[in-house]
């Protein structure tokens, strides 16, 4: 009897994996590890996908945590790295649907969720299209993807990144390199990377403004950006998603805050984040009634970076739902 109760704890702390059938040709890759209060990790992008790494954001032996490839990211199919269909079907209302979808499998009434930059995005969305489904939710790197913020990534903090930011502009030269041109910016990498013989110099243009912003090189053998395919399916999801506003009305999650007022929040931002400006959080946290945020100093954006990872794992272990 007790070797069967271990075996079935570690079982439940090593996890399982599966694919979960979405519709519309979709199958979204979900893992899920631990026991207890359920919590779902929403990943970054849009187009990233979920790693091992963030199983470490959570204690599992208090925690049941999933992990949800988002739809065309990581290993669901099909894959937007080789396969165009992955944009069909695929929007913000779709993903809600996902998550929803991923709920209803595992039998869960309400649960914690985990975001990321981009995964910030969706756990708010989410929270505000189903509020009495969510418990309390951990945001790190926070973006609401309003119009205003994508001009400032792809645009305003070329300011402080001029070298990079001409490089990023001159790989689409019929547009100009104000950040006014931000939304004509983003629309010409989409239909380059919708293009099989121009992707793959799209993705790494794009790709090469992404991690230069942070100092790093797509060409590093241990960074997921050395992988030409992570590249191609990364920036066609995110051109797909930011060519369209995240199918928002803009500045919508700030507008319906209201909505999550009552949900507990811990925001965990980096003063000098280059992605995202401070701003955002801050102004969430000015009328979200139960939220709270805590400013990191320096300019860490990834949830799995040391200082961001050590700060969320504290803010986890401090839920007391």
């Amino acid at each position: 009897m007790k070797r069967r109760a271990h075996e079935a704890r570690r079982f439940a702390l090593e996890g399982c994996t599966m694919m979960l059938n979405v519709g519309d040709g979709h199958e979204i890759y979900i893992r899920q590890a631990g026991q207890g209060i359920d919590a779902l990790v929403l990943h970054g992008g849009p187009g990233s996908g979920c790693t091992d790494g963030h199983y470490d954001l959570f204690d599992l032996t208090r925690y049941r945590v999933i992990l949800m490839d988002q739809r065309g990211a990581g290993r669901s199919t099909p894959s937007a790295a080789n396969d165009l269909a992955a944009l069909d079907h695929n929007t913000t209302e779709h993903l809600i649907a996902d998550i929803e979808a991923v709920r209803r499998h595992y039998g869960i009434e309400e649960w914690v969720l985990f975001g990321g930059s981009w995964g910030t995005t969706l756990a708010m969305a989410y929270a505000q299209t189903h509020p009495t489904r969510v418990r309390a939710m951990v945001l790190a790197g926070v973006a609401t993807t309003a119009a205003r913020d994508l001009q400032w990534l792809y645009g305003d903090v070329g300011n402080l990144f001029p070298e990079a930011h001409a490089a990023f502009c001159d790989h689409v030269p019929e547009v100009g390199r104000l950040p006014e041109h931000t939304p004509a910016r983003i629309s010409a990498y989409y239909d380059r990377l919708r293009d099989p013989a121009r992707a793959q110099a799209a993705a790494d243009a794009w790709c090469a403004w992404e991690t230069g912003i942070f100092g790093g090189d797509i060409h590093d053998p241990g960074s997921r950006y050395a992988d030409p395919g992570f590249r191609r399916g990364f920036a066609r999801i995110v051109t797909h998603y930011f060519a369209h506003g995240a199918w928002f009305n803009d500045d919508q999650l700030l507008h319906n805050v209201d909505r999550i007022a009552h949900i507990p929040c811990t925001m965990i931002h980096s003063r000098l984040d280059p992605s995202c400006p401070l701003r955002c959080p801050w102004e969430l946290a000015q009328v979200w009634d139960a939220a709270t945020l805590q400013v990191l100093g320096g300019s860490t954006h990834s949830a799995l970076d040391a200082e961001m990872r050590v700060a969320i794992r504290a803010a986890t272990d401090a839920l007391t739902i």
